[in-house]
C-alpha cells in the first residue's frame, strides 16, 4: 500500500507565496509521483501541474527529490483564485493504472 501525506498550506495573502510537500510512504518504489491538483470551492478538480512540465519559470513550479518520495509544489504570487484544497497525485508504472492520492492540504488566499 502506498500513502501519500500533503501538507504546507495555509492562509496566505494575495501576493504571498507557499511552498506544499506531499511524503510518500508504503510500497513507492513502483510508484511515479508525478503531479498536483486542486479543487475549489464549488468547482471540479483540475490539473495543478504536472512533473513531465515543470515550469520551472512559472507561477507554480512542481518538483521532486532526489529520492523520489518528495513531491513539491512553489506558489508564488499567490491570488484569490488560487483558494482551493491541493492534492497530490502519484501512479504506479506497472501498467495497472492504479493511482494513489493524499487527503489534501487547504490553502485560503485572503487579504
Amino acid at each position: 500500500q502506498v500513502q501519500l501525506v500533503e501538507s504546507g498550506g495555509g492562509l496566505v495573502q494575495p501576493g504571498g507565496s507557499l511552498r506544499l510537500s506531499c511524503a510518500a510512504s508504503g510500497d513507492i518504489a513502483g510508484i511515479n509521483l508525478r503531479a498536483w491538483y486542486r479543487r475549489a470551492p464549488g468547482k471540479q478538480r483540475e490539473l495543478v501541474a504536472w512533473i513531465a512540465s515543470p515550469n520551472p519559470q512559472g507561477r507554480l513550479t512542481i518538483f521532486r527529490n532526489s529520492d523520489r518520495n518528495m513531491l513539491y509544489l512553489q506558489m508564488n504570487n499567490l491570488n484569490e483564485e488560487d483558494t482551493a484544497v491541493y492534492y497530490c497525485n502519484a501512479k504506479r508504472n506497472d501498467g495497472s493504472g492504479v493511482e494513489y492520492w493524499g487527503e489534501g492540504t487547504l490553502v485560503t488566499v485572503s487579504s
